[in-house]
């Protein structure tokens, strides 16, 4: 998972000693039908349809090891009550640092495209949002 540009620099500041960085304590994933630029332009989150970002916490991501962590718990998005994005492919999942609006941190595209249709409930299985450092 690419990190946003505002998140590489924060990095690179934290250890030229130019600034101390705090972490987010809790992540807001989202999904997009649009590809993200790294600036976090370019993201189209579904606006209807009781759509809501889920919140990710430290403790539901292991511990890094060979540069990676990824989520240890199940996350379900609300059940859509329309479609979502007018039953567009959702391709990419966003992360923010907060409920609405926040800071733009980083993105992957979904392995398997498809749409949010009225009833179905998206989910992020355990395991399945990894987050690497050079991630692609």
């Amino acid at each position: 998972m690419p990190f946003s540009t505002t998140i590489d620099n924060k990095i690179l500041d934290h250890l030229t000693g130019k600034a101390t960085w705090t972490a987010p304590v809790a992540f807001y994933v989202g999904l997009s039908s649009t590809t993200p630029t790294k600036a976090g332009a370019n993201v189209t989150e579904p606006s209807t349809g009781a759509y809501a970002r889920v919140q990710i916490t430290a403790a539901q991501f292991d511990a890094a090891a060979s540069s990676a962590t990824q989520n240890n718990v199940d996350k379900a998005f609300p059940q859509a009550t329309a479609d979502w994005v007018a039953g567009a492919n959702l391709t990419h999942l966003v992360i923010y640092d907060a409920v609405s609006a926040g800071n733009f941190l980083g993105f992957k595209a979904l392995v398997t495209p498809k749409p949010v249709l009225s009833g179905d409930t998206a989910k992020i299985l355990n395991g399945d949002l990894d987050i690497a450092m050079g991630g692609t």
